[in-house]
């Protein structure tokens, strides 16, 4: 069983930048995709951004692209978001995602990011 932990959230003003990583460990094979979603209060959790393992292929949602970059380091089994021109809107607790080949998703227990106005 893959365990995920983020670290990197905090709080930042309007049009400031933070870097998001997300460490997996345990009884890891290389995942088909990483990610990101986001969920801020009373709303759904939604979809960020995600990165094929074996090409680094990359997708966003339309609300963060040009804005985010998601990467990934192998050999730390490590997924990063590095968010740039951050927004209020922006605000949610993060939480990232590994997707197996074969098997269900496994979740971090999502840390918040909060941008002032």
């Amino acid at each position: 069983q893959v365990q995920l932990v983020e670290s990197g959230g905090g709080l930042v003003q309007a049009g400031g930048s933070l870097r998001l990583s997300c460490s997996a460990s345990g009884r890891t094979s290389s995942p088909f995709t990483m990610g990101w979603f986001r969920q801020a209060p009373g709303k759904e959790r939604e979809f960020v951004a995600r990165i094929y393992w074996s090409t680094g292929r990359t997708d966003y949602a339309d609300a963060v692209k040009d804005r985010f970059t998601i990467s990934r380091d192998t050999a730390k089994n490590t997924v990063y978001v590095q968010m740039n021109s951050l927004k209020p809107e922006d605000t949610a607790v993060y939480y990232c995602y590994s997707n197996p080949l074969a098997g269900t998703r496994t979740w971090g227990q999502g840390i918040q990011v909060t941008v002032s106005s």
